[in-house]
């Protein structure tokens, strides 16, 4: 069963050894999280969570709100969405149905607060299985971007609208 956590202290040396492993560097190979800093902090805008399985660690998830994120890396970004940035830290775990596992409760947990209308994603344009994955899960291409230097496509999960009801005509 996989749980998610929040993210803490507790989780620095394994954060900065799953830094190391190439399949994480190949997914954001720019990305250079100072661990003993962001663990600390907890701004409105961010969940770092540690994705378990069976009480152990298999993996790393980030949710924003790319609307109040002070670095302002989505750029001009609508209200009520958020963005994730998933991994998982070790080889042996991947192509184990974890990824999914780990999206879907991603997902969840953003559609909990109502006003949150789509997801973003952007991995990188060079990694195909990311975008088959992704899109496996829904999400849908919107555009090629570039984020910091570094070619990436942006998916969107847009929340379902509910069916519209239908009344049945009684007659009177």
């Amino acid at each position: 069963m996989i749980e998610l956590r929040p993210a803490s202290m507790k989780d620095l040396e394994l954060l900065n050894y799953w830094d190391t492993k190439q399949h994480v560097i190949d997914c954001d190979p720019d990305d250079g999280l100072n661990w003993e800093v962001e663990l600390n902090r907890n701004p409105e805008w961010r969940e770092q969570l540690i994705a378990e399985l069976n009480g152990k660690p298999i993996g790393f998830i980030l949710i924003i709100d790319p609307y109040l994120e002070e670095t302002n890396y989505w750029g001009n970004v609508e209200r009520n969405k958020r963005a994730i940035d998933i991994w998982i830290g070790e080889e042996r775990n991947l192509n184990q149905g974890y990824g999914t596992k780990m999206m879907k409760l991603a997902i969840q947990r953003c559609f909990r607060n109502p006003s949150v209308e789509g997801i973003l994603i952007d991995p990188l344009k060079s990694n195909t299985k990311a975008h088959k994955f992704y899109e496996r899960l829904g999400f849908k291409f919107i555009e090629e971007r570039q984020f910091d230097g570094t070619d990436c496509f942006v998916y969107e999960y847009k929340r379902k609208k509910p069916a519209k009801s239908t009344r049945s005509l009684e007659a009177h």
